[in-house]
């Protein structure tokens, strides 16, 4: 088996533990992740490329920021729906992260509802968690997210697994009519990382 596939089939706890150890390994991660915990951000997750590309980063010897762009983050707070109040978390998010050499970026997961059809042309039932947000991405792989505890344990929220992502595989995720963005994420991330095996979007 090749090296970068040293995880793949594994136990689903051996797979966390090995996620765990790599996003623990990343200092600039583990400050995003300490200070989410610190401003107390609602039902808060670090998620998508910060951690995916990460894993494939470490597991292929590369650059721990490449394929990066930057780092989102989750939160649902359904107190206030409104636009001004999202905008000043992002405000403050990007305030203080304003040191890092890539940018933070937060969405509020209980006001995706108010903007994503008219954007993706797709209808989108409201969400009740920034968990339930993974289960609709575009591709199984990425649904990956993690805080930090105030016991100082990570929480992994992954709802189709951790083996797809341990075995550089690319799998899609039909739960909306998202054939066009797994298309284009995939396209970008073969060319980054060869070594991903793409799976296509299911006929209907």
């Amino acid at each position: 088996m090749s090296t970068h596939l040293r995880y793949a089939g594994r136990a689903p706890e051996s797979q966390r533990q090995a996620l765990e150890a790599i996003i623990r390994d990343q200092p600039m991660l583990m400050a995003v992740l300490e200070q989410l915990r610190d401003m107390a951000l609602p039902d808060h997750l670090l998620v998508a490329g910060a951690i995916y590309n990460s894993v494939w980063n470490a597991l292929t010897g590369r650059a721990a920021l490449t394929g990066i762009n930057d780092i989102d983050v989750f939160y649902f707070d359904d107190r206030d729906l409104g636009w001004d109040a999202e905008d000043r978390v992002i405000k403050a998010l990007e305030a203080r992260f304003a040191d890092l050499p890539i940018p933070v970026q937060a969405r509020n997961q209980a006001r995706v509802h108010l903007w994503f059809e008219q954007k993706f042309g797709i209808p989108f039932p409201p969400l009740t968690s920034s968990g339930e947000m993974l289960g609709r991405y575009a591709s199984k792989t990425h649904a990956v997210g993690a805080r930090l505890n105030n016991a100082g344990d990570l929480e992994i929220v992954a709802p189709f697994g951790l083996d797809d992502l341990f075995s550089f595989r690319m799998v899609p995720n039909p739960v909306l009519d998202n054939r066009a963005a797994h298309a284009s994420k995939a396209a970008r991330a073969k060319a980054i990382w060869p070594e991903l095996t793409i799976i296509a979007w299911p006929d209907a």
